[in-house]
């Protein structure tokens, strides 16, 4: 099964082109609030996980050293790169829930052509009449 977008590459649903949307500034500052997370997270992890090796291939006597038991700082740090992975994946969701979904969401919406309420806005909806009920002793249909 192939997983190749088929629209065309000028327009989808009527909406805007897409050469319009990335040409416009609500793409640009998307991609400008992307670049502020993703660049600075990327060199933080990079350079952590380059002091680990760094460490481990420099540093053997500190490695080795024990740190509960038989665990050596080795393993301590080995183990906190699996948590900064999850720590920095975690902060990056919360982080694109708050910053990237709702513009790229209104962004999308309006490149499709469809209309979407904003986020963080409820919507009430009334009924004129309760909703049906059924006793399941009679097995009749009955309105509160």
């Amino acid at each position: 099964m192939s997983t190749t977008d088929t629209r065309s590459s000028t327009s989808a649903g009527g909406g805007e082109t897409f050469a319009q949307v990335q040409a416009s500034d609500e793409f640009q500052g998307l991609k400008r609030t992307l670049r502020r997370f993703v660049f600075p997270a990327t060199v933080l992890f990079l350079a952590w996980y380059l002091l680990y090796v760094l460490l481990t291939a420099y540093a053997r006597g500190f490695m080795a050293d024990k740190v509960v038991g038989e665990v050596n700082v080795a393993y301590v740090f080995g183990l906190l790169q699996f948590v900064s992975t999850f720590a920095i994946a975690y902060v990056y969701s919360q982080y694109a829930d708050r910053h990237f979904d709702p513009t790229a969401d209104a962004i999308r919406h309006r490149l499709e052509g469809t209309v979407t309420t904003t986020p963080h806005t409820p919507t009430t909806t009334t009924t004129t009449t309760a909703p049906p009920t059924i006793d399941l002793t009679s097995k009749t249909e009955t309105r509160a």
